[in-house]
């Protein structure tokens, strides 16, 4: 299993049902993600190489640069995707909503 695999199953909890189908979910999103990341590089360097010559600190520059921004960017959208589905959200609220009741109740 990879590192970010690993990372994601401990967040397991029994309370949260949904939670293997939330992590099937979310592993598929990344794999998307990260092609559509590759995608956008290709097409980026394309883009440039139609404008001009290509240079090594260009070509370095481009692929970490719209490598990272595309998995940044969409991957902190799956997290709050996978975080609705899992019930982690559920739990802030209920805990949210307990708060609430105590300080009506003081």
């Amino acid at each position: 299993m990879t590192r970010l695999g690993t990372l994601v199953s401990n967040l397991y909890s029994p309370s949260m049902p949904d939670k293997p189908n939330a992590l099937t979910e979310l592993r598929r999103m990344l794999k998307w993600i990260v092609a559509i990341a590759v995608l956008m590089v290709v097409g980026a360097l394309a883009f440039e190489a139609s404008q001009g010559p290509l240079y090594a600190n260009q070509v370095v520059a481009t692929i970490l640069g719209v490598f990272i921004s595309m998995v940044l960017g969409c991957g902190l959208f799956a997290l709050a995707f996978f975080s609705s589905k899992s019930g982690h959200d559920d739990a802030v609220q209920d805990a949210t909503d307990r708060r609430q009741e105590q300080d009506r109740t003081d």
